[in-house]
């Protein structure tokens, strides 16, 4: 099996592939569909013997975060493992809200701190390499509560290597200009361009940068909803020369070249296979690239 790409995760320095793992499919009932223990070894287990290197999960995530922990805790030493802070824990967590609403966060030091300390315990590590920010709060929730402290203090005790957010507008410009956030989490794909020169922007500043929903969501492929109407206004189906048009959309996603990693969750082994042989693929053509983007923008689909 070839080795995969890597890419530096900005000032972190770590050596990440641009193919991550995104554990929300772990994450079962009620929020999610039923994932057998079975299933869950099989895809994180063929994830790593992909050599994918980057994990990416959450408290929000239901049953993920304990899966990872059960599963391949003794595959540690192969992976850097990506959570949140700021998701409810402990009676908070059991008050919830249902399938279809968001999920509430509380950045205050004690949620925070108590929050990591659950990560590590549920997958049985003593360092988690990066914890971002959950729901991308304001920076003035964040002062308010002093949520970078309780960071920073977790990061003094090794407990963190590195601090993130899980940003988006209108926030993520004061959040690049703190300067305190290693890793940045951002919404994008061709058919999702609002961030594109936002993350540009953090890379410039050093951050490193995850991109999640870097294949919108199966929108073209499942000719339906918003995303596949957006791909019909843009008119791409010609460019794509034998691509299906998820691989078209990844390899559009892995053509932004701020880009470190892109997290795509799934628990179908071949879906894991199709991404991995369009990362083999690399990047759209830069001709393909520029008249994609072009198409986009006169179909209003442009950057913020």
């Amino acid at each position: 099996m070839p080795e995969l790409e890597t890419r530096t995760l900005g000032r972190t320095g770590l050596r990440v592939t641009a193919l991550g793992y995104g554990a929300m499919e772990l994450r079962g009932p009620p929020r999610g569909r039923e994932v057998t223990k079975e299933q869950a070894a099989g895809i994180l287990n063929a994830v790593l013997d992909a050599g994918i290197n980057y994990i990416d999960t959450s408290i929000d995530y239901g049953q993920s975060e304990e899966l990872i922990g059960e599963l391949i805790s003794g595959r540690r030493s192969q992976f850097y493992l990506a959570s949140k802070c700021g998701c409810l824990v402990g009676e908070a967590a059991a008050t919830a809200p249902p399938p279809g609403s968001p999920n509430r966060h509380v950045f205050t030091k004690e949620n925070i701190i108590a929050g990591v300390e659950q990560s590590l315990r549920r997958m049985k590590t003593d360092y988690l390499d990066v914890v971002q920010f959950h729901g991308s709060p304001s920076k003035q929730t964040l002062e308010e509560n002093g949520s970078v402290e309780a960071v920073l203090e977790l990061k003094r005790q090794g407990k963190i290597r590195f601090s993130g957010m899980s940003s988006t507008l209108p926030n993520l410009a004061d959040h690049i200009e703190m300067g305190v956030f290693d890793v940045f989490q951002i919404p994008y794909s061709a058919l999702q361009r609002e961030h594109e020169d936002a993350i540009a922007a953090a890379s410039r500043a050093g951050a490193g940068i995850v991109v999640r929903g870097g294949v919108a969501r199966g929108g073209p492929g499942k000719e339906e909803g918003n995303f596949w109407d957006l791909w019909q206004k843009a008119g791409l189906d010609d460019l794509l020369d034998g691509m299906s048009r998820m691989e078209f959309i990844f390899r559009f996603t892995l053509s932004h070249p701020d880009l470190d990693t892109t997290i795509v969750g799934t628990i179908n082994p071949q879906h894991l296979q199709d991404n991995l042989a369009a990362l083999a693929k690399g990047p759209l053509p830069a001709d393909v690239y520029a008249e994609a983007k072009r198409r986009l923008d006169a179909a209003g689909l442009k950057p913020a």
